[in-house]
């Protein structure tokens, strides 16, 4: 009796989006059997802003993304907030929501068209059940709704550059309010390009029915009854990817950790004046929380960690990010220690449980959003909670996730700029406290997205940023234990080991925010100018 043996295999690079992201997995029988994700790009940004003035945050934590920046924006004015104890107007929580909002609803149709909708058109899947409309829509620059999908993407981040001047890397939200002074036409021009945005793209393409319709969807089995409900539904981006998908098996891998973690994100105006770490949670719209697979937890930033026992930074380090190190590594040096990845690993130590990796992203707050017990002001949605209970995290439900945020970000985004009092305040002047300790956080497209800041002396002495990439591609931790993404690959198989596509598929559905590196030639000489690589490790 033989024993098959594990083939070592490397994929470099696998992101599409900001970064390098390469990937060995172990492949057994077309399974893969293990897996490490390797961040092959050093950041340094908490190293550039140690000794700066507080406000420099404001500033560099925007320019770590060109697709989040809003959201690190955010986040960093909201740390800065709760050290220097603001009071920030009404208005400018309201617009600070808007901004904020907006910025996500450009990235979702973006991200599915442009990053994960293209690798459906794979001559793999040539003899699904309509692959032909599947090529015709998806097929990148030349498919009908790709081409009309990324168009259409624009028009939300127009809101913020009303508001913020530009984007990306607007720096007008400030602490104490924001840096605007927005009048009727501006409120006006807004609401009329969110509708535009939403009747043509979302209801007419994406869903074929009415956002209203599509949020009356409370359970898994709703979305299948209303993918068959009628000609519109039936023919729409959504209904066409929800059938595509199950049939190439996009529900059948893809699990994770099956953990969840939410820091939350937008704050009712009237609960969150005087922004604190502590009433943080029960001012927040959009619920912070963590699922560990059975119970809910509340989110306390004080159980967060970072290991650094597989990074390229000194030691073995387990650390709260206000006492965080950021001290590199030659990774020539790193890999005699076992370390395998810029990435640190951040971990959350639940009450009675211990330190586990959580999954972050639009998955993860629908999960969140599902817990009783909601008050008035915060979301309440069973729908993926249903659907892991159900059927399990994958592929294709972690996609589902985040085309559902659409309709509850658009509703949202109006809803605010309905309540904008133009006569009313947009800032108060802080006091700028010599000393203090703060913590911002939100929820980016891709997730939990932190900032802790500590001041001493009216300089920055520590700044951590913990982003939602870390959260699922960090290595594994002291204990061995892997990140939720590496956990995303465990089980899967492969077609063709010569081209896995499957595990793009993977890391697609995360949404890892690295910097794309892609196989190019000049199209002039010929001359090949970079690689993507596959194959067993040599």
């Amino acid at each position: 009796m033989s024993v098959a043996t594990a083939t070592p295999m490397r994929i470099s690079p696998l992101g599409r989006v900001e970064g390098d992201l390469d990937l060995r997995i172990e492949v057994t029988d077309r399974v893969v059997t293990n897996a490490w994700t390797e961040a092959s790009m050093f950041r340094g940004f908490e190293i550039i802003l140690k000794g700066k003035d507080p406000q420099a945050g404001l500033i560099v934590t925007p320019r770590i993304c060109g697709i989040c920046g809003g959201s690190h924006l955010f986040k960093a004015c909201y740390a800065l907030d709760t050290a220097w104890k603001t009071h920030v107007p009404r208005n400018a929580t309201l617009v600070r929501n808007i901004a904020q909002c907006c910025e996500t609803l450009q990235s979702i149709p973006r991200w599915f068209y442009a990053l994960f909708a293209i690798d459906l058109t794979h001559p793999n899947y040539a003899k699904a059940p309509e692959y032909d409309e599947v090529v015709k829509r998806f097929s990148p620059f030349v498919g009908t709704s790709y081409e009309r999908g990324v168009t259409l993407s624009c028009k939300p981040v127009e809101v913020y550059a009303i508001f913020g001047g530009q984007w990306p890397h607007s720096s007008f939200m400030i602490p104490g309010g924001v840096m605007c002074a927005p009048n009727l036409s501006d409120v006006t021009r807004s609401i009329a390009i969110l509708d535009y945005w939403k009747r043509e793209w979302l209801e007419k393409q994406w869903l074929g029915c009415s956002i209203d319709r599509w949020m009356e969807n409370k359970t898994w089995d709703d979305v299948w009854k209303w993918a068959d409900e009628n000609d519109a539904q039936r023919k729409s981006d959504c209904g066409l990817f929800l059938r595509f998908a199950k049939a190439i098996g996009m529900d059948k891998y893809g699990q994770g950790c099956g953990k969840f973690l939410a820091t939350g994100t937008y704050f009712n105006p009237d609960l969150y004046d005087r922004p604190t770490i502590e009433g943080r949670n029960a001012a927040l719209i959009n619920r912070a929380g963590v699922y560990d697979g059975k119970d809910f937890h509340d989110f306390d930033h004080l159980n967060v960690r970072e290991s650094t026992a597989h990074s390229f930074f000194k030691g073995d380090t387990y650390l709260h990010p206000w006492e965080g190190k950021t001290e590199p590594i030659d990774p020539a040096e790193g890999h005699k220690q076992g370390k395998y990845s810029w990435a640190k690993s951040p971990r959350y130590e639940i009450p009675g449980v211990g330190p586990v990796p959580l999954e972050a992203g639009p998955l993860s707050r629908q999960v969140i959003a599902g817990r009783p017990g909601a008050a008035p002001h915060q979301d309440y949605d069973p729908l993926f909670l249903d659907a892991i209970k159900k059927v399990g995290p994958s592929v294709l439900v972690r996609v589902m996730a985040r085309m559902h945020e659409a309709c509850k970000y658009y509703k949202l985004a109006q809803k605010w700029l309905s309540e904008l009092d133009l006569h009313d305040r947009f800032y108060n002047k802080p006091e700028e406290l010599k000393s203090g300790k703060g913590f911002g956080s939100t929820e980016a497209a891709r997730g939990s997205l932190s900032d802790w800041i500590v001041i001493e002396n009216g300089k920055i002495e520590n700044y951590q940023v913990v982003t939602p990439t870390a959260w699922n591609i960090g290595p594994q931790d002291g204990r061995q234990v892997h990140g939720p993404m590496e956990q995303s690959f465990i089980g899967a198989t492969i077609t063709d080991p010569t081209d896995p596509i499957e595990m793009g598929h993977v890391a697609r559905s995360f949404d890892s925010c690295l910097v794309c590196t892609v196989h190019t030639y000049d199209g002039k000489t010929g001359k090949e100018l970079a690689r993507f690589r596959i194959g067993e490790l040599g």
